[in-house]
């Protein structure tokens, strides 16, 4: 290696080199220089203060007889009371079912939907369809649920466009929507209809970092298109799948209060009784304060559990996890 090839050699590797940080520098320089950083930072760092850590103390409520006239310090102190009588409340019981069944309806259609029009998006060699197709399918995540839930009685409701339709065949009456026999399936379907286009965004970012290389190898092996979805795509996406996987088993007890609560009354509390709408309703609307929020605790503590466990088990399969 000549004088010049091994100086430029080294030039090139010292511009790669990051700039070490500069030995002795104290806590308050550090801030001093990258305070800019932290300023963006604060109305994060607020938002979670206010709204997630400091409302954690109100979980106190859950060992009282709690009263609002009487507060914290007024209410009489009954343990663990309140978590006897979860265990025993019939409605608990029908709202812990209907919020397990939804869960797991959601997580075997609604979360493997977005992986599925990805990989279909991906396939498609037209860029100018892609573009219709996807801004087409993200625009129902904009929309409200008060508009989705009139949307779909508009069309599946007892006079929506499906009724007339049968009503001009002569084939009887459909009511899918005040139907308590469907309505589980029902809030599966609204929740694929409403966010499969948004969900798409993050698979088809982790699509565009797999290396293109990969599926030249796989084609030149003679792998067809299948092949390479197979054994190329969705590798190079198991580590964004199992983290959403990870955190969606956490929420395995949230289900959508707002979607839930507008569509409860037209099938009734038996079907469409939820663990968040059971704290409404208790709390807020019934005044039992300590029971709901004894409620919300165990919901919490469970999803703690299953955020943890369901990490462990990806590392032990050999993902990476979230932690």
């Amino acid at each position: 290696m000549t004088a010049g090839t091994r100086s430029a050699v080294d030039g090139a590797a010292e511009a790669a080199t990051p700039p070490s940080r500069p030995a002795g520098m104290s806590l308050r320089a550090r801030v001093s220089r990258d305070k800019w950083m932290y300023v963006f930072l604060i109305p994060g760092a607020l938002y979670f203060l206010l709204f997630h850590y400091i409302p954690l103390l109100g979980n106190i409520a859950a060992f009282q007889d709690y009263s609002p006239f009487f507060g914290f310090r007024g209410s009489q102190w009954v343990g663990l009371q309140n978590f006897e009588n979860i265990f025993t409340d019939p409605e608990v019981i029908t709202a812990l079912r209907n919020t397990v069944i939804i869960s797991l309806l959601q997580i075997i259609f609604a979360f493997p939907a977005p992986i599925a029009l990805a990989l279909l998006l991906n396939s498609m060699m037209s860029s100018r369809v892609k573009r219709i197709v996807q801004s087409i399918v993200y625009l129902p995540h904009f929309i409200g649920w008060v508009i989705v839930i009139a949307v779909w009685d508009a069309v599946l409701g007892g006079t929506g466009l499906v009724q007339q339709i049968f009503t001009s065949l002569d084939w009887g009456t459909v009511n899918i929507v005040n139907n308590p026999s469907v309505f589980k399936e029902l809030v599966t379907a609204q929740v694929i209809w409403k966010e499969v286009g948004w969900g798409t965004i993050i698979f088809l970012a982790a699509i565009t970092n797999i290396d293109s290389q990969l599926y030249e190898s796989a084609a030149i092996d003679g792998a067809g298109s299948w092949r390479r979805t197979w054994h190329v795509t969705l590798p190079g996406m198991s580590t964004v799948i199992a983290l959403l996987l990870i955190l969606r088993v956490g929420s395995v007890l949230s289900v959508g209060f707002e979607q839930i609560f507008l569509q409860q009354d037209k099938v009734g509390i038996n079907a469409a009784e939820v663990v968040d709408t059971f704290v409404y309703f208790r709390g807020i609307a019934g005044g039992d304060w300590g029971l709901a929020t004894a409620a919300g605790l165990l919901k919490g503590i469970v999803a703690t559990v299953l955020v943890l466990g369901a990490n462990k088990f990806t590392k032990r399969l050999g993902g990476e996890g979230i932690f």
